[in-house]
Formats: structure tokens, C-alpha cells, sequence
């Protein structure tokens, strides 16, 4: 049985290069479909699913993605580990080439993302966390690709996260596509407690590595969102010392639940 570094050092390695996968479609003329939720899914969206399938079944732990198969409840509500992920988080912004979109990876284990990579293909920019580690933000990072360095000497060459932040500002981080009524409502109000706010929009999942590195206090979240879109920025932000709660009872986000629509929630440092 591989170990959580073991792991976490496979997943790193797979999110990068089914981001190679996404820059290849990226740079191209592609179609673009419409799923059943209307939602745009792309050859992109594909080909990183299946490179993440296929990399990461030598591990022996079950996957549930955006793009596989639908696995009923009952089969998979047994299952105390397993990998989640979501091989291109932001269609939508890369369908509009800005590039705001990554490759998300998470391991859950009895419902809690412990160990979460996020890889962002534009920027060969990696983020990444684990129980016991610590959270971590590595720039260049296909470089170290398929190398057979351990996770350590990964970590050597990484900044560990929160960074220092410069800024004296309070700042809001938002949905660059889904801000919705609720959510302004909510900013307003911390505008009211606050005082002068900045508010700065990002999308996929790089609202939460704003919050892991320091460079935003708080992620509020009043719209849809499903489980592969949360679970690795989670693990990053909890590990990195945040906190990714409910918004309605404020407890912690859970994963594998029978439905997998998240509720609303709020990321806090």
C-alpha cells in the first residue's frame, strides 16, 4: 500500500502531464460540446480525463470524475478512499482563452480531502497539499515531471504556503463566471464590517490557491459547485491552515456524499 507522499508524488506527476495534454488541444482549433447541464466539455476535458485514468490506476484506489463514468451510490459509498478530480476545472475559461483553468486532483479518505493538486497548464504553476506535509506552490514545475526524485526534493524547490502577503487591503475573491446575487450580498456585508475591501475575480479553482498562498482572507461560494471542483483546493487551504466550511452550519465540506452538489460554503485563511 502506497504511503500519503507515495501518492501525493504520483497524483503531482499526473496532473502535470494531463496538463501537457490540455496545452496540446489548447494551441488548436477544437469543438466544443454541450453536456446534459448545458455545461461545455471539450477534447481537452477528455484526453486529461483518460491520461489521469489511465496514470493513476496502478494505485489500486478508485476515481471518481467530471468526465467518467456516473458511479452509483451504492457502489461507491464503500469505498474509503478514493481518488476525486476534475481534469480541466474552467472550461468556460478556456474556452475564452485567458487562461484560468486547471487540472484538479484530490484524495479522500472517510469523506475528507487529505492530500489535493492543483496544476495551472498556462503558467507551469503547481500547487499542492497533504496531511502531515503542509502546503506548497512550485513554479516551473513540469520540470520536474516523471522525475524519479521523492516528494521531498519536490518540496525543496517549492515555496511552502501561506506566503507573506504584501497587501494591507481585505480582499474578496469571486467567481470570474458564477458570481451570484447572494454572493455580492454577502461581500456587501463585509464591505459594511470592513470597510475598504478589494474584490478580485479568478476562475476555476485558483480562488483557492488566493487563499492558501495569503493573497485573499476569504472565498465565499453562494452557487453551485460539485465535489471535483472543492476537493483538492481544500486540502490545499486546510493544509496550508485555512478552512473550507458550510456556510449554513458551518461545519467542514464532506465528499462522497449520496448527492454530489455541494452546499454553499466560505474559504477562509
Amino acid at each position: 500500500m502506497q504511503n500519503i507522499k507515495e501518492l501525493t508524488f504520483q497524483a503531482i506527476n499526473t496532473a502535470i502531464g494531463a496538463g501537457k495534454e490540455i496545452l496540446k488541444v489548447y494551441s488548436s482549433e477544437y469543438e466544443v460540446e454541450q453536456k446534459a447541464d448545458d455545461s461545455p466539455l471539450t477534447t481537452a476535458d477528455k484526453k486529461a480525463h483518460d491520461y489521469i485514468f489511465e496514470n493513476l490506476q496502478s494505485t489500486e484506489i478508485p476515481m471518481l470524475s467530471e468526465e467518467g463514468k456516473d458511479i452509483e451510490y451504492t457502489e461507491r459509498s464503500v469505498w474509503k478512499k478514493f481518488w476525486l478530480v476534475d481534469p480541466l476545472d474552467g472550461t468556460k475559461e478556456f474556452i475564452k482563452r485567458n487562461g484560468e483553468f486547471t487540472v484538479n486532483i484530490a484524495l479522500v479518505e472517510d469523506q475528507k480531502p487529505i492530500a489535493g493538486i492543483i496544476y495551472i497548464p498556462v503558467l507551469d504553476v503547481l500547487y499542492f497539499g497533504a496531511k502531515g506535509l503542509g502546503s506548497f506552490k512550485t513554479e516551473g514545475a513540469s520540470r520536474l515531471a516523471n522525475k524519479k526524485a521523492p516528494l521531498e526534493d519536490i518540496i525543496l524547490v517549492s515555496h511552502q504556503l501561506p506566503l507573506l502577503s504584501s497587501t494591507d487591503k481585505y480582499v474578496v475573491v469571486g467567481s470570474r463566471s458564477h458570481m451570484s446575487p447572494e454572493t455580492e450580498a454577502f461581500i456587501n456585508k463585509i464591505r459594511e464590517e470592513k470597510g475598504e475591501i478589494e474584490i478580485a475575480s479568478r476562475g476555476s479553482s485558483l480562488k483557492f490557491c488566493m487563499i492558501a498562498e495569503g493573497k485573499a482572507q476569504i472565498y465565499p461560494r453562494f452557487a453551485p459547485t460539485m465535489e471535483w471542483d472543492t476537493a483538492a483546493g481544500q486540502a490545499i487551504v486546510e493544509q496550508a491552515g485555512g478552512k473550507v466550511m458550510q456556510s449554513k452550519n458551518n461545519q467542514q465540506l464532506i465528499y462522497n456524499k449520496e448527492e454530489l452538489r455541494n452546499p454553499w460554503f466560505i474559504v477562509e485563511r
